[in-house]
């Protein structure tokens, strides 16, 4: 079980302002309490067959997703729960652990901060144990991805990779690429869903202004 003396102080915090050259991060923790700690440990364990007393990860890749819910507030309610809501149905089969991301940026480009960097949260099929995933407050349709929110994504991943062995930046429709990778780890073959967030035009511009760093998009 996580140390409450430190891990959960984090959670606990009252709403911060973290800057860093430009880069201004809201600190507004999710709940993270012994439920959601146990169903993240039992989630590594079922899904990717890893056994931990702490559910973290170490960084490998960012996923960007956009949330389809029209509000930061929302979206920050529908992910606050430790167990999916009831309108989750299709994916309770996998584990009844909520959804989540490690950020959330709104659409005029504040980001939030939900869940410390390395703390396991689900999001991404088969990366979860590996990912730091963004969320944007979009849908693709009525709410496309704004320029501050690609200018938000860039200085956060940046700011991310220069704190983590970070190698791979995708978009969530891209993440079946990684299926025959080393880094997919989930024991279902057949737990796959389709995803179209935040598609390919948001991810060549983010590309684009991320190129210096070197970072890969998925396997070919």
């Amino acid at each position: 079980m996580l140390k409450q003396t430190s891990f959960y102080l984090i959670l606990l915090l009252p709403v911060l302002l973290f800057s860093c050259s430009r880069l201004t991060i809201i600190d507004l923790p999710i709940s993270f309490d012994e439920e959601r700690e146990q169903l993240s440990l039992e989630y590594l364990e079922q899904r990717y067959e890893i056994v931990k007393d702490i559910p973290n990860i170490t960084p490998k890749m960012v996923v960007v997703h956009y949330t389809v819910v029209p509000t930061w507030e929302k979206t920050y309610h529908v992910f606050f729960g430790s167990k999916l809501p009831g309108s989750r149905e299709a994916l309770k089969g996998a584990s009844q652990l909520n959804v989540s991301s490690q950020y959330l940026i709104d659409r005029d480009g504040t980001i939030y901060q939900l869940l410390p960097d390395t703390v396991f949260a689900r999001h991404t099929i088969g990366l979860n144990h590996s990912a730091i995933g963004i969320e944007n407050v979009a849908d693709g349709d009525q709410l496309p991805m704004t320029a501050e929110q690609l200018k938000a994504n860039t200085q956060l991943i940046r700011h991310l990779a220069g704190k983590y062995p970070i190698d791979y930046v995708i978009g969530h429709h891209e993440y079946q690429a990684f299926r025959n990778h080393p880094l997919w780890l989930e024991t279902d073959a057949n737990y796959l869903t389709e995803k179209s967030d935040p598609g390919d035009e948001f991810m060549q511009k983010l590309r684009k202004k991320l190129a210096a760093l070197n970072l890969q998009g998925p396997p070919k």
